[in-house]
């Protein structure tokens, strides 16, 4: 028997008031994730890449269509059961990277850990700072961290509750492009060691080709 979609997206659309005119910024979105399946989401500025991720995630509500994850639809959710689906399903990796400042690398890695109900938060986040080659900052605050050393915490946070699925937003967009290639080299190390669903937003094209399959968004829809 096959596996049901993580991600299952059916006529989605998003409009917002643009100062009394309604702005349409996705239109009849339709696609479905297969467990395990590695996907990019492409597309030029402003055209609704973002948006989509946040609509997968349930941090926002689509104004048409329906999304289901792991067979859940998210309408049928309110904000608190959307947020507790977050915590079981999702780990995230941002461009800014969104670190909490008063954590160190190791609480910021235990915070999902211990709010997923794991006992032994403190050596599971130990040991996956230690994957990303950052068991000697441990104690190190995000502001004494270079920038890739906080994205590397922030793959360590994701991946670490062993998530279904992981949703990244533009993962390299704030480092420089050694940085960014060794970021992004760790991020399919680990996704494909943890055998996670992947869903990812770039600009980079070639980033995009290392996926399985590559959605592009053009005019708020999904090119052919």
């Amino acid at each position: 028997m096959a596996e049901k979609p993580v991600v299952e997206v059916v006529g989605l659309g998003k409009t917002v008031d643009n100062g009394g005119e309604p702005l349409t910024i996705l239109q009849d979105i339709s696609f479905s994730v297969q467990p395990g399946e590695t996907v990019a989401i492409v597309g030029a500025s402003g055209s609704g890449k973002s948006t989509l991720l946040g609509l997968l995630a349930g941090l926002d509500v689509p104004t048409a269509g329906e999304i289901r994850l792991d067979g859940v639809a998210l309408a049928a959710l309110d904000e608190d059961e959307r947020a507790k689906q977050r915590g079981k399903l999702l780990g995230f990796v941002f461009q800014s990277f969104q670190l909490l400042p008063s954590l160190n690398a190791l609480e910021n890695v235990m915070l999902p850990l211990e709010l997923a109900g794991f006992k032994a938060s403190t050596a599971a986040a130990s040991d996956w700072l230690n994957r990303v080659g950052l068991a000697h900052r441990l104690k190190h605050y995000p502001k004494h961290l270079s920038g890739g050393e906080q994205q590397r915490v922030a793959l360590a946070r994701a991946f670490a509750p062993s998530p279904r699925l992981v949703l990244a937003d533009e993962p390299t967009g704030n480092l420089d492009a050694a940085t960014g290639q060794q970021i992004i080299e760790l991020m399919f190390d680990l996704n494909a060691r943890q055998g996670t669903t992947l869903i990812l937003v770039t600009h980079d094209e070639a980033i995009a080709a290392r996926c399985g399959r590559i959605l592009r968004i053009q005019g708020g829809q999904l090119a052919a």
